[in-house]
């Protein structure tokens, strides 16, 4: 018996641990330490974001991000529906509606020729979704959301160190959110960003993240005393995660690396699945740099997805699908969608396939992976009729 391949593996600079414990001896573990602010300012000066702040998950950076867009009941937001549930979570506590628009059939990204005709009187913002780390088309989202007066919140979880057109996503728009959850290219088990590119929002951005307080303020010397002068929550996150994570973005060449490494490994093992009309590989659109986030195909259905997931997982192969669009969702439902009102996220999502991804998966592994899936669909297409 061949050993199992684990779908995902994260990978340890060799730093974590020693950062930990100087966080620890340092007695500074709660929030905002010398590490949380070393995150910050690390992915302000690579990335030319105007300010970071640091949160304990991408959802809290996305609900930030809404509540600084000031949503509330009868105001709409417009986003894909093959996205995490975080992002129209986000809106949806606020109070106000997810209006979902289809994807295109090459990224997976929001079809930025739809979101016009999606625009009401209602309408507050626009929050594009970059899957897998491919930027959607920002020129043209943000054409549409300054014609309206609208603003724009980049769901990049999936962006971190990824481009568009020379610019980091994640500050493209009035805002970003980032992701470090341990699925991501960088991690630190649990924890986001959020990426504040309007510099009038970043006071109230931190008064939100300071349980509406003024404490930040406060510790900088601009104020003598602080106390509560807006809503907002505990949105900042511990230290030790930061720690574990400062080492990760110190090594943030190195990771990208070893994952381009292997995604252009897989794409020379592949390629001739999809020559030979097997699969069908999601397309990076000029002007896009990714991060090597994920790799996945599309196959011809999603019976055939589905058994080749099962034929994986047979072979000791973890592969696995992705987003169950949120419009088919009894959430969804609530909001008045229903199956079939977005054809190409319900065609796409079903026949997706996500293969094992990760900085150490080596060589041998991977031509495993790619000949159990030639195998499974060369048979699944020598038997179908015609």
């Amino acid at each position: 018996m061949e050993p199992k391949i684990p779908f995902n593996k994260h990978f340890i600079t060799g730093k974590e641990a020693g950062y930990i414990s100087q966080a620890i001896s340092s007695g500074s573990i709660a929030a905002d330490g010398p590490f949380t602010r070393n995150c910050a300012r690390l992915l302000e000066d690579r990335f030319g974001i105007h300010k970071v702040l640091m949160t304990p998950s991408c959802t809290a950076a996305l609900e930030m991000a809404a509540m600084l867009c000031d949503l509330g009941p009868g105001d709409e937001v417009i986003m894909p529906s093959f996205t995490f549930v975080s992002t129209a979570n986000a809106v949806a506590r606020a109070g106000a509606k997810p209006v979902f628009v289809d994807i295109r059939p090459d990224t997976l990204n929001i079809d930025e020729q739809q979101i016009e005709a999606a625009i009401t009187a209602n309408t507050k913002a626009i929050m594009p979704v970059h899957y897998a780390g491919v930027a959607c088309e920002m020129d043209k989202i943000m054409a549409t959301a300054n014609k309206h007066g609208l603003l724009v919140i980049e769901d990049a979880a999936q962006g971190v160190n990824a481009f568009y057109n020379g610019r980091v996503l994640g500050s493209i728009g009035h805002l970003g959110a980032y992701s470090f959850h341990d699925t991501k290219n960088y991690i630190s088990g649990e924890g986001g960003a959020l990426c504040v590119n309007s510099p009038e929002m970043v006071d109230r951005a931190e008064i939100i993240r300071e349980k509406g307080t003024n404490r930040s303020q406060f510790l900088r010397g601009e104020v003598d005393k602080y106390t509560w002068v807006d809503v907002g929550s505990s949105y900042l996150p511990s230290e030790l995660a930061c720690a574990f994570l400062f080492a990760q973005l110190e090594a943030i060449d190195e990771i990208t690396a070893r994952r381009r490494a292997v995604y252009e490994s897989y794409r020379r093992l592949i390629s001739p699945l999809e020559e030979d009309g097997l699969v069908i590989l999601p397309r990076v659109p000029q002007g896009c740099e990714i991060n090597y986030h994920i790799f996945c195909v599309l196959v011809p259905d999603e019976a055939t997805r589905n058994g080749l997931m099962a034929h994986l997982k047979h072979n000791g192969i973890s592969a696995v699908f992705h987003y169950v669009p949120l419009h088919t969702s009894p959430m969804g439902a609530r909001l008045g969608y229903r199956a079939g009102d977005l054809p190409a996220t319900e065609d796409l999502s079903g026949r997706l396939l996500r293969l094992p991804f990760f900085p150490e998966l080596t060589a041998e592994d991977q031509l495993r992976v790619v000949n159990c899936v030639r195998e499974f669909l060369e048979q699944r297409s020598e038997s179908r009729p015609g």
